[in-house]
C-alpha cells in the first residue's frame, strides 16, 4: 500500500500530536484512505531539542529547503505560528506545487489576500480546519455541509481562555485578575494573555469564518475587537438578575452587500445554548437560510483536538492526490470568478440592544436627565434598575439600563453627552446584547 510522505514545519504541542495520531490510528486511516501517511521530514528552530514523541524515523532539520525542495514530500504542514516565517513557508510550498495544511489563523486573517490569491493561482488545496475552534469541524460544515445555503449569521464562542475566565467569574464571583491568574496556572492562558483576553485571537478566527462563509477576503484590521478586561463580577451579577450570561462572542452577518463582523462581550439570554457553554469549550452557531441554526460544540484548543483537525485535512488532501486531482473544493468555497470584494460595516452603523451600567451620585433627577439625553439620541429604554440606594451623598450608586434596539452611533453619542454631567461618578459600562437569527 502506497504511503504519502509529509513534511512538517514545527514539532511543538500540536505537531507532536499530529505525529502521534498518525502513528496511533494508522490502521483506521489506511482503511479509510487506502493509503498510508507518514511525517518523514520536519523543520524546527532547534533540531537538537528533546521531543515528547520518538523521532527516530523523522529527518529533522532547521533548513526549510529540506522539505520544500524534496520531490518526495507531497503535503506540507505548517505549525510554527506567527505571520512572517509561516507566510514564507506556505507560499514557498504552494510555489513548489505542494498542497498545504495549516492551523495558523493569524496568517490566514492578516495575509488573507496574499495567501488565498496564491492558492487560487496554483489550484492547490489548503487545509485550515485547525485554525478555528480546534477539533470542531466548523470550516468543513461551511465548505461542505452547508454548501447549498446562504449563511445568514455566524455567532460563537471561539476562545477558550476568555470563556474559562468568564465562566469562573460567573460561578465564583472572582474578579478578572484572579480568574486570569487561575487560567494561567492551569495552562489555559499564556504568560502574556493579551492576544486572548483582548479579543485578537477570536477576531483572527472570525476573519477566517467570514471569508469562507461569504467567499470574500475581508481585512482583519477592519473587524471591530473588544476584549474582556473591563468585565466585572458586578456586571455578571446584574446581567444574571436580568436573565443573561456574559460571553465573548464572534459575530458576523451579511447585510445589504456589507459584512457585519465584530468580536466583543455580549449578554446572552440564559435559555440560549451559548449561555451554557462554559470552561475552555467552544461553540459556533451557523445559521443557513434552509437549515436555520446549527451548533458545533467541543474543545477549541489543545494538542489532540487541534491535531485531529490537522490530520483530517491531511487525509482530505491525500484523497485528492489519490484521485489525481489538485483540489476538489475552492479554498474559499467559491470559484475564483465568484469571489466578492465585501466591505466590513462600520461599527457605528450596526444596530443592537445594550446593557448600560452608570455610576452616579444619588441625587434627585439623575434618572430623568439620563433618559432625556438618551431619548434625544433615539435610544428607547427597555428597563431600568437601581439595585441599592447610597448611604452617603458622595457614594455612587449603580443604575442598570437595558435599551431596545438602537444604532451604535446614537448610543455612543448619548454616552458622550452624559459623561460630563456632574452626577456621573465613574466610567459607564456598555455591553451589547446578543439576539440570534433562527
Amino acid at each position: 500500500m502506497r504511503t504519502i510522505k509529509i513534511g512538517m514545519f514545527g514539532l511543538g504541542v500540536v505537531g507532536s500530536s499530529v505525529v502521534s495520531i498518525l502513528r496511533k490510528n494508522q490502521d483506521i486511516i489506511r482503511s479509510r484512505l487506502g493509503m498510508g501517511l507518514k511525517v518523514s521530514r520536519a523543520v524546527v528552530a532547534n533540531p537538537g531539542k528533546s521531543r515528547p514523541i520518538p523521532t527516530d524515523d523523522i529527518a529533522i532539520s532547521s533548513d526549510p529547503s529540506t522539505i520544500l525542495d524534496d520531490p518526495e514530500i507531497e503535503i506540507v504542514v505548517e505549525l510554527i505560528g506567527g505571520v512572517d516565517a509561516a507566510g514564507t513557508v506556505v507560499l514557498g510550498a504552494l510555489n513548489a506545487g505542494k498542497p498545504v495544511v495549516t492551523a495558523n489563523k493569524a496568517l490566514l486573517a492578516e495575509r488573507a489576500r496574499e495567501i488565498f490569491s496564491k492558492v487560487y493561482e496554483t489550484d492547490l488545496s489548503i487545509g485550515m480546519e485547525a485554525s478555528v475552534a480546534g477539533g470542531i469541524p466548523v470550516l468543513r460544515s461551511l465548505k461542505e455541509g452547508l454548501s447549498g445555503d446562504h449563511i445568514v449569521e455566524i455567532s460563537g464562542i471561539v476562545n477558550g481562555t476568555c470563556n474559562y475566565i468568564l465562566s469562573r467569574m460567573s460561578a465564583e464571583g472572582a474578579p478578572f485578575e484572579e480568574a486570569l491568574a487561575e487560567a494561567q496556572r492551569l495552562g489555559f492562558a499564556e504568560a502574556d494573555p493579551a492576544f486572548d483576553v483582548d479579543g485578537y485571537d477570536a477576531a483572527h478566527k472570525l476573519a477566517v469564518l467570514v471569508n469562507l462563509a461569504y467567499g470574500t477576503m475581508v481585512e482583519f484590521k477592519d473587524i471591530h475587537v473588544e476584549g474582556i478586561r473591563a468585565i466585572t463580577p458586578a456586571d455578571i451579577g446584574y446581567a444574571r438578575q436580568q436573565g443573561y450570561a456574559i460571553k465573548l462572542l464572534a459575530i458576523a452577518k451579511l447585510d445589504d452587500g456589507e459584512v457585519e463582523a465584530r468580536v466583543h462581550p455580549c449578554l446572552v439570554a440564559l435559555d440560549h445554548m451559548l449561555a451554557s457553554v462554559n470552561g475552555v469549550f467552544n461553540a459556533v452557531f451557523l445559521t443557513g437560510d434552509n437549515v436555520d441554526a446549527t451548533m458545533s460544540y467541543g474543545r477549541g484548543a489543545g494538542g489532540e483536538p487541534t491535531g485531529s483537525a490537522v490530520v483530517s485535512d491531511i487525509i482530505d488532501i491525500a484523497r485528492n492526490i489519490k484521485a489525481g486531482i489538485r483540489s476538489k473544493i475552492p479554498p474559499l468555497s467559491v470559484v475564483a470568478e465568484s469571489l466578492r470584494d465585501l466591505k466590513v460595516m462600520e461599527m457605528g452603523r450596526i444596530q443592537t440592544e445594550y446593557y448600560l451600567r452608570f455610576q452616579v451620585l444619588d441625587r434627585v433627577g439623575v434618572l430623568a436627565q439620563i433618559t432625556r439625553v438618551m431619548g434625544q439620541n433615539n435610544i428607547s429604554i427597555q428597563s431600568m434598575v437601581q439595585p441599592a440606594r447610597s448611604d452617603h451623598p458622595d457614594q455612587p450608586v449603580q443604575v442598570i439600563i437595558l435599551t431596545h434596539r438602537a444604532r451604535e452611533a446614537d448610543e455612543m453619542k448619548s454616552l458622550e453627552e452624559i459623561a460630563p454631567l456632574d452626577f456621573i461618578a465613574g466610567e459607564t459600562q456598555l455591553i451589547r446584547i446578543a439576539r440570534f437569527t433562527g
